[in-house]
């Protein structure tokens, strides 16, 4: 049975006042992050946000410098001490697998188990639980990328880590594969249990896996919640278009609300006369070919794309002073209006997001 976590659980990982540098450039900027036991915790964000250090900070790979590292509540990283990696009751998964070539399968899980009679049947009750078990005889080089991933897996899990820790584990793969070997990755952790952090620069992928996200840039987590909440309720602009493409619309608040070309938005929670920015998703858009009713907003179709489950549709749309302004709308299914036709629009306010300019 899949095992739910705690929120009011104490951490199986905590991160308190972590910073770090290489050089003059800060990579990690006094970040708090706690990782309760069965709970899977994402961290996404740009290149050169600070993620992966802050993986390896946790891991013990990466020298800490500022702040404390508890796992379980036991300190293992603090200012002029650091328990190494294999002391810490953690399991580690890398971007490679780090695979030992000239080791079978089975010896690569045993490789990191205490020597015993059930050093054996320990590591391939492993290999049963990520489907390799058949495996066990073959050495790395026969293997595919997505079983290689799951025998690093394996190897992580055996000792049954408190903490299990994913540096882009899936990112080798190619997209079908992915799709399919993350999907059985995630059953395997939530049976396991283990706290588990994962790196990931797929916004797609973090929203897949995780139980909260903690989205990173310049070295600070700009926000962290469920994956709902980052999507939903971003925020800043940079957290609503990090997760979806958004039209970028400006204009002013006047009297509670903003008027757009796509239609007024309301905006009651920002004083009068501000400068703002309207981000709205290209599935906040319904659109219609024989509108009812009162007269809705209408845009040009420049182009329509079916791309399997949706419909993405190019649209000019006039913006009040004479001119045009490009926007995409996103429709379910199969919806291809012809070029140069109208379309209504009708706007939902739940994906349409108002951030000071």
């Amino acid at each position: 049975m899949p095992v739910e976590f705690d929120p009011e659980a104490a951490p199986a990982l905590e991160l308190s006042r972590i910073a770090h540098r290489f050089g003059r450039v800060t990579a990690i900027d006094d970040v708090d992050l706690a990782v309760m036991p069965g709970e899977i915790v994402c961290l996404v964000g740009p290149s050169g946000c600070g993620k992966s250090t802050l993986l390896r900070v946790a891991a013990g790979l990466e020298e800490l410098q500022a702040g404390t590292v508890r796992i379980d509540g036991r300190v293992v990283a603090a200012p002029g001490m650091s328990l190494p990696p294999e002391r810490r009751g953690i399991g580690l998964v890398f971007q490679d697998y780090a695979l030992f070539p000239h080791l079978t399968v089975l010896d690569n899980v045993r490789f990191g188990l205490p020597p015993g009679n059930g050093q054996r049947a320990r590591a391939i009750e492993t290999l049963r639980q990520v489907g390799m078990e058949a495996f066990g005889d073959a050495y790395p080089h026969m293997l595919s990328g997505g079983q290689q991933q799951r025998v690093a897996l394996a190897r992580a899990l055996a000792p049954q880590p408190r903490v299990l820790l994913l540096d882009e584990p899936f990112s080798g793969l190619d997209t079908r594969l992915r799709g399919q070997v993350r999907d059985e990755t995630l059953h395997v952790l939530k049976r396991n249990g283990a706290a588990t952090m994962i790196v990931t620069h797929d916004p797609e992928e973090a929203m897949f896996l995780s139980d909260r996200i903690a989205l990173m840039r310049e070295g600070r987590i700009v926000q962290i919640g469920s994956p709902v909440d980052l999507y939903c309720r971003p925020v800043d602009a940079f957290a609503a278009s990090f997760f979806g493409e958004v039209n970028r619309l400006r204009g002013v608040v006047r009297e509670g609300r903003v008027d757009t070309p796509l239609g007024p938005v309301d905006a009651t929670h920002l004083p009068e006369g501000t400068s703002v920015e309207v981000l709205v998703r290209p599935e906040a858009m319904a659109l219609s070919l024989n509108p009812t009713g009162e007269a809705p907003i209408r845009g040009r179709v420049e182009a329509a794309r079916l791309l399997g489950r949706t419909s993405l549709v190019h649209l000019s749309v006039p913006n009040g002073d004479g001119a045009k302004i490009h926007i995409h709308a996103r429709m379910p299914g199969q919806f291809l209006p012809p070029e140069e036709s109208d379309v209504a629009i009708r706007l939902d306010p739940a994906q349409t997001f108002i951030f000071p300019d």
